[in-house]
């Protein structure tokens, strides 16, 4: 499963993935770190790349447009964790939520919660 990590979070957390195993890049390393949503959306169903981010206008863009992709790994609360802590957690509940991932979801993650919400939103 390929990630691809949004620009409100740290390339270090693309890099401690790839370190831990997984195929992850951050939006700079394609150009994309001034991209809108849209753009990033767009690259990342066409790559089939899952979007990791910290902002909730994805999950928007997946609801309003009916999508079934990409899927989304959206960090609550973010700004509370480093980007290592990030990576960790990321790399920690990956395993649990990579089936609904692969088949189109929005998985919420904080460090009190993991949420999964197929994909298309309603």
């Amino acid at each position: 499963m390929r990630l691809l990590i949004d620009a409100n979070l740290s390339p270090v957390v693309a890099a401690g993935l790839r370190d831990a195993g997984h195929e992850a890049s951050h939006v700079v390393d394609h150009g994309l770190v001034y991209a809108s949503d849209e753009q990033i959306a767009e690259f990342a169903a066409a790559s089939g790349a899952v979007v990791v981010s910290a902002d909730s206008d994805f999950a928007t863009l997946l609801a309003l447009s009916r999508g079934m992709a990409p899927s989304l790994v959206l960090f609550r609360s973010a700004d509370h964790l480093t980007p290592v802590e990030q990576t960790a957690l990321l790399a920690a509940n990956l395993p649990t939520v990579t089936t609904e991932l692969e088949s189109g979801a929005v998985v919420s993650i904080s460090r009190e919660h993991l949420r999964v919400r197929l994909l298309p939103l309603r």
